[in-house]
């Protein structure tokens, strides 16, 4: 995989294995830290996973990792079909250290790719006011509101489609 310009190592993305759990679970907890308190504790909980959580997560969706050189969890993402034509993500998460890096640009289209390799022309995806930063992301990458708002343990929970045709 090689190094970086910055000498850190690059990454590779693959489906996650129950061997991943505690690396998933570190990278959610720690990508989402710092909105702890601006999400319900019922919210932020959903949020991050724990332990019996995290497998059920592995076990009912396609669950993909980047990975160090060495295997460290650096992000992760997870999507599932939901309809013939639709495809959800859930879960992106990138350590804030890797932010920046072309990281979240991988997994989000291997994502894509099993959503779309699996017939799904459309996907949708679920996040909360406090995440700017990610629906900046998500718009830059051809998400676009689809103005449903549902509510996430007390807190709204905002719809965001992508058309793949």
């Amino acid at each position: 995989m090689g190094t970086s310009a910055s000498n850190r190592p690059s990454v590779a993305v693959r489906r996650a294995t129950a061997g991943d759990a505690d690396g998933i679970l570190d990278c959610l907890q720690t990508a989402f830290e710092p909105y702890r308190q601006r999400y319900t504790p019922e919210g932020f909980k959903d949020t991050v996973l724990g332990p019996d959580t995290v497998h059920e997560r592995l076990h009912s969706m396609s669950v993909f990792v980047a990975v160090t050189d060495a295997g460290a969890v650096v992000g992760t993402i997870g999507c599932q079909i939901i309809s013939a034509e639709e495809g959800h993500l859930r879960g992106m998460a990138v350590l804030p250290e890797w932010q920046r890096r072309g990281v979240a640009e991988q997994l989000l289209s291997r994502a894509e790719q099993e959503l779309r390799g699996n017939g799904c022309v459309r996907i949708s995806l679920d996040t909360t006011r406090p995440l700017q930063r990610a629906i900046r992301f998500y718009e830059k990458h051809g998400f676009r509101s689809s103005g449903k708002v549902s509510d996430f343990f007390g807190m709204p929970l905002y719809e965001y489609i992508k058309e793949l045709r």
